[in-house]
């Protein structure tokens, strides 16, 4: 394959060194390996960030990064996060000459706007246009966020939405089941490809041991369940917490929270008493495979949402499934499901604390060896399918067609 110069155009793309999404970055380090040239196109202030960029200007690992000025919104549902969507875009349109002709865009927003500027530039430049969905907007607004599908700036996005995937060359989603949303809501007939999320394998050359003070807060003889992330709404943590409840007098199943977020509070105002839940605070990403190595049981769980019928990629459940620890995943949409479909753990229904109860006492009297195959099933499945160097093969052949 000839090798391409790429731009990637996510106003949350971050790194390693400045905080999430790291997507882009796995994605574009793997593409730079093949020979690739990349550019991600970012903002310079995301609620995601844990240090902002102090340069215009980066090359991170072999990967050159822009970083269009926008402004401190504050938290994600600060209002003044919608001006910056709209600044965002604004800058697309004027990219700086300097920057090398592309012979791909990539465009891959939250909330769809970039798209035109990024759709003029591929004529412009007679490059070839992907447009990437990984949140599915304006339905996210309306099924999480409660607006009205007749609102006006609802309306509006929907336009956004439309015209990309009518005027993209390539649509990619990491939603397996994007193409119902597509076809069905949108009345767009046309074909995706599914590139999911994955594991990065450099980083995972760079495992760090827990912190003493940590790992001695998670005791060796109970039969550890154990979450690791956001503490966050889509999460549906008070599920968890409410099964815990129910197995309170099971002594030897403890339930663990590692993390922070905006739910946290108030699952300790309601839960913190709990003998049998433990809650610890956020570790750094590279402690999230020696922490996983401690649980017996991985759980992930998310609302139940209409949305999530189009399918679900979290970041989470690819590193659960490389650790081979069995997987709860308590969700209601049965497509695709990726835990039935390596047959690597347990499906129960979405906020269901009984069925999330009955699914952590099955794995409590289950046989080891089969807990064992079963968490083997999942690292095999995420080594064959699901890492960035195969992900970035895949994307390579899309923009070869």
């Amino acid at each position: 394959m000839s090798s391409k110069n790429i731009w990637i155009i996510n106003e949350y793309a971050g790194s390693p060194y400045h905080g999430m999404e790291f997507r882009h970055y796995y994605l574009a380090k793997e593409l730079a390996k093949l020979g690739d040239k990349v550019t991600i196109i970012s903002s310079s202030y995301s609620h995601l960030f844990k240090n902002l960029p102090k340069e215009k200007r980066e090359n991170i690992d072999g990967v050159d990064y822009l970083w269009l000025r926008t402004f401190d919104y504050g938290e994600s549902h600060d209002k003044r996060r919608v001006l910056k969507w709209f600044l965002f875009m604004f800058k697309v349109f004027f990219l700086p000459f300097s920057l090398k002709k592309p012979d791909v865009i990539i465009v891959s927003p939250m909330a769809p706007f970039p798209i035109l500027p990024a759709w003029i530039l591929a004529k412009i430049y007679k490059a070839k246009l992907i447009y990437e969905v990984k949140d599915i907007w304006p339905l996210s607004l309306i099924e999480l966020g409660g607006f009205s599908p007749t609102h006006p700036f609802i309306r509006f996005m929907y336009w956004f939405e439309k015209f990309a995937l009518k005027k993209s060359d390539v649509i990619v989603s990491n939603l397996q089941n994007y193409g119902e949303h597509m076809r069905h809501d949108v009345g767009v007939q046309r074909d995706f490809t599914w590139i999911s999320n994955g594991v990065d394998l450099d980083e995972l050359k760079n495992i760090e041991s827990l912190d003493s003070n940590i790992k001695k807060k998670i005791p060796q003889d109970k039969f550890i369940v154990g979450y690791t992330g956001t503490v966050g709404v889509a999460n549906a943590l008070d599920s968890f917490c409410e099964a815990a409840k129910i197995l309170q007098n099971k002594k030897d199943i403890l339930f663990v929270i590692v993390g922070d977020g905006q739910e946290k509070e108030n699952l300790l105002l309601e839960y913190g008493k709990l003998e049998n839940l433990l809650f610890i605070e956020t570790i750094p990403k590279q402690q999230v495979q020696s922490m996983l190595s401690l649980f017996d049981v991985c759980f992930i769980g998310l609302k139940k949402e209409n949305l999530f019928q189009y399918g679900v990629s979290p970041n989470k459940l690819y590193d659960y499934m490389y650790s081979a620890k069995p997987v709860l995943y308590a969700i209601d949409s049965g497509v695709n499901n990726i835990v039935k479909t390596a047959e690597c753990g347990i499906t129960v229904e979405a906020e269901n604390p009984k069925d999330i109860a009955d699914g952590i006492t099955q794995f409590d009297t289950m046989d080891v060896l089969i807990m064992e195959v079963l968490g083997k099933n999942g690292k095999n499945y995420i080594l064959k399918h699901a890492t960035y160097d195969k992900l970035a093969h895949r994307y390579q052949q899309l923009m070869e067609k």
